[in-house]
């Protein structure tokens, strides 16, 4: 099987980064074999389309299918009317495309037959060596970030020198990083200020994979955010500026910035085949190709640290992961994804020194000195309209901190100048940092244990 060619776009560099390699779009398909996919599974494929729909017109099985009409989704319908699976019923404007659909008896069954093998019907999916061969081509590669670069991306967090020039490098390796320290202090933020400066531009990925006839959802409205297509006429059909049409069947979309925490085990870890509607979810760590993948809270997850740490081992080293159909047979996928972990629990409890030396950058998040706690409190009070007071926050750090051993922590001020904002809407005052809004507060937030 031959890889289809892609469009290939010069683009400039932006900021301190690389220059960024040439840009991937999915070349037009003209013909069934330009798909990678059989004609049959396309026949079933717009049968099951017109199962669940009922009447179709041409122009709307194409959107569905995500093909052109002319010359593929038209030879589609005229081979399924043929063999009398489908008629036309009416028509509902001009030309081919605005022929009105319907399944015929014999369709219906052929239908079943194809939902009793799967009951995915969306978009056309890609093949396999299509969707590796595009991963490859849209490589993010190793951004090269410099202390000007940091400054832009962490202009909103206030950081220690010591935390601040220890992320720069972790970002320029490109592979593995281990965020830890207490909790409230920006850990996540930190890690989606390094999305921010490690994804800066777009990308392509298919609606769906497929592997040898086994489906595999891979766009997914949660973990993928749209990125605005100028290859796109504002009607959507696909059609280029050049005035050719690129192959629908991919998405563009922002770099992915893919979240995952206690909720993580290791079947999500795998291809998850759905028993009833008989195709897969792609895995976290596949919708994160080409961007960054956080896992959060690491050690709170319901496998012991060891055992997903040992299931990283070989994607980090070889940037290739191996995934398994529920037949039994691996496939191959290429692993291009910038890994962070993140903790608030102590190392030494999670893992020994062996794994921690698999993850190359280690980077502790300490508690904010008061003067950082001070710089907090001033922007986020500014940000919230709560007029701010160091007279105030004196109170605040002798009664509530000092007087009670309270740690600081850099989420506290953001929490009680919510709770100000709160109180003095229900007493009806002026939001400020005095001394009976700051009790209100504290006494609401914290909890002594």
């Amino acid at each position: 099987m031959s890889l289809p060619k892609a469009e290939v776009r010069s683009s400039r560099g932006t900021g301190d980064l690389k220059k960024r390699s040439a840009r991937f779009i999915p070349k037009p398909i003209k013909s069934i074999e330009d798909t990678g996919i059989s004609e049959l599974w396309l026949q079933d494929l717009a049968l099951k389309v017109l199962y669940f729909r009922g009447y179709v017109t041409g122009f709307a099985m194409s959107e569905s299918m995500a093909l052109p009409f002319s010359g593929l989704v038209e030879n589609i319908l005229e081979s399924l009317k043929r063999e009398q699976f489908v008629e036309i019923k009416s028509q509902v404007g001009f030309g081919e495309g605005s022929f009105q659909y319907a399944i015929t008896e014999a369709g219906i069954e052929r239908a079943r037959e194809a939902l009793e093998r799967s009951q995915y019907a969306g978009p056309t999916p890609v093949p396999l060596a299509y969707y590796n061969a595009s991963i490859r081509s849209q490589s993010r590669g190793r951004p090269t970030v410099h202390p000007r670069t940091m400054r832009l991306a962490l202009a909103d967090l206030i950081l220690s020198d010591q935390t601040f020039h220890r992320i720069g490098p972790a970002v320029n390796s490109g592979t593995s990083m281990f965020l830890y320290g207490p909790p409230g202090n920006g850990k996540t933020s930190i890690a989606r200020a390094i999305g921010n400066m490690a994804l800066q531009e777009d990308m392509y990925i298919p609606y769906a994979i497929d592997i040898d006839g086994q489906i595999v959802k891979l766009y997914d409205s949660v973990n993928h955010v749209l990125a605005e297509d100028e290859e796109l006429t504002a009607n959507g059909t696909g059609t280029l500026k050049s005035g050719t049409k690129r192959d629908t069947r991919w998405v563009k979309i922002r770099r992915p910035f893919v979240v995952t925490g206690g909720e993580l085990t290791m079947e999500g870890l795998d291809l998850v085949y759905d028993d009833v509607n008989k195709y897969y979810e792609a895995p976290f760590q596949v919708k994160a190709n080409g961007g960054v993948l956080l896992i959060d809270d690491f050690g709170r997850q319901q496998i012991r640290p060891r055992d997903l740490l040992n299931r990283w081992i070989v994607p980090l080293e070889n940037r290739i992961d191996y995934l398994t159909l529920h037949t039994g047979r691996k496939v191959e996928i290429p692993f291009d994804v910038l890994v962070v972990f993140s903790t608030n629990l102590p190392p030494r409890d999670l893992v020994d020194e062996a794994f921690l030396r698999r993850l190359r950058h280690k980077i502790y998040v300490e508690d904010p000195t008061y003067d950082a706690y001070r710089q907090i409190f001033m922007r986020v009070a500014e940000s919230k309209g709560v007029k701010y007071s160091d007279k105030g926050l004196a109170y605040l750090m002798q009664e509530w901190y000092i007087k009670r051993n309270r740690k600081l922590r850099a989420s506290h001020p953001r929490e009680i100048s919510d709770q100000i904002l709160d109180i003095s809407q229900y007493l009806n005052i002026a939001p400020e940092m005095e001394k009976e809004l700051l009790d209100k507060a504290a006494q609401a937030y914290f909890v002594d244990i």
